[in-house]
């Protein structure tokens, strides 16, 4: 017997969720801020295998090397940690954003108990 996900849940279930969602938005928000602007400057690991290998001689710059936040950064800002950190906390605050509205629309086209084990009660 499946039944479709439930939204129906009572107000300190709804409470619970809802502290449990900040809670990992704000320490997703500051691990962000906070880590990236101890990030090394370094070549990670393929940029260091495309020096090493001479690779790096024919690389172009991106389509979007001109855009706001290319090169993990901010276009505008000249401190490195700052600009690398607001980068972070932006990407976070877009990817959560996505998220919500796809697990909402993914909510609203559940509604409807499955019906495929022939059970009327679902």
């Amino acid at each position: 017997m499946t039944r479709a996900f439930s939204t129906d849940m009572s107000a300190p279930m709804r409470r619970a969720v809802a502290l449990v969602l900040i809670v990992g938005m704000g320490v997703s928000v500051l691990l962000a801020a906070g880590v990236s602007m101890y990030a090394s400057d370094e070549p990670d690991g393929l940029e260091r295998v495309a020096s090493d290998t001479g690779i790096v001689e024919t690389e172009q710059d991106s389509a979007t090397a001109d855009s706001p936040f290319a090169d993990y950064g901010v276009s505008g800002l000249q401190d490195q940690q700052w600009t690398v950190g607001l980068a972070g906390v932006v990407g976070v605050l877009v990817t959560c954003g996505i998220a919500f509205l796809l697990f909402r629309a993914l909510a609203r086209g559940s509604g409807e108990p499955d019906q495929a084990d022939g059970n009327p009660d679902g």
